[in-house]
């Protein structure tokens, strides 16, 4: 792994003990609750590989309870995250799984609502770094740690070209992109990490285009 600056090796600002078990987790519940874009009343987390085995003695459930809070890694809040999702009436339930995974420290986020639902699956790499390797059943790459859009689209001829011609007429960059699909002509989704925060007015502008069925970003 090619670290950028030494900040990549010991972490961000975080409330500890740990950049992998604390501040990664942390990140994943918060891309999660970014996604699903308002407050959950539920949510079901699953700890795989070593974050099963050392969740509550590294802090691994408050943090990332913290983080579908809406808490940022430095934020003293965090320690007290459990407390204020049942004071939010928001449920809570832990699952230690036996499955092993490709990576040791992996954790699956489910939150839900009356009305809607978003599935999550994310490895803390180490650092305070992650990324999120499933969407409700997509498979895909997202670091966390950029702007990025996911756009929801049936695989069709032309969606694709749609988008990138509407992030280029706002000279928006493309940092990284990839296209998922579960089966050939039916629905995919666009992972789009760009290099600054967009506007809503543009996401509204791509939900409009032919094929386009949800958009959704991440804020850095």
């Amino acid at each position: 792994m090619k670290y950028r600056s030494v900040f990549d090796i010991i972490g961000p600002i975080m409330i500890g003990p740990s950049s992998s078990h604390t501040a990664g987790a942390a990140r994943i519940g918060r891309v999660a609750r970014s996604l699903f874009g308002k407050q959950p009343k539920w949510a079901k987390i699953s700890f795989y590989g070593s974050f099963a085995k050392t969740y509550k003695g590294h802090g691994t459930d408050v943090a990332i309870v913290g983080g579908i809070l809406d808490f940022d890694t430095f934020d003293e809040r965090i320690k007290s995250s459990l407390k204020l999702a049942d004071e939010l009436d928001l449920e809570i339930t832990f699952t230690e799984e036996e499955a092993v995974t490709d990576h040791p420290n992996t954790a699956k986020v489910i939150i839900g609502d009356d009305d809607n639902e978003l599935e999550l699956v994310g490895i803390s790499i180490g650092g305070g770094k992650i990324e999120i390797i499933e969407l409700n059943g997509f498979q895909l790459k997202l670091s966390g740690n950029h702007p990025a859009l996911l756009v929801v689209h049936n695989d069709r001829y032309g969606a694709i070209a749609g988008v990138a011609n509407v992030l280029a007429k706002y000279e928006i960059n493309i940092g990284h992109m990839e296209v998922a699909r579960k089966e050939k002509g039916k629905q995919a989704l666009m992972t789009i990490e760009v290099d600054q925060n967009i506007e809503n007015s543009i996401l509204e502008e791509l939900s409009k285009l032919p094929n386009i069925t949800k958009v959704t970003k991440i804020v850095e």
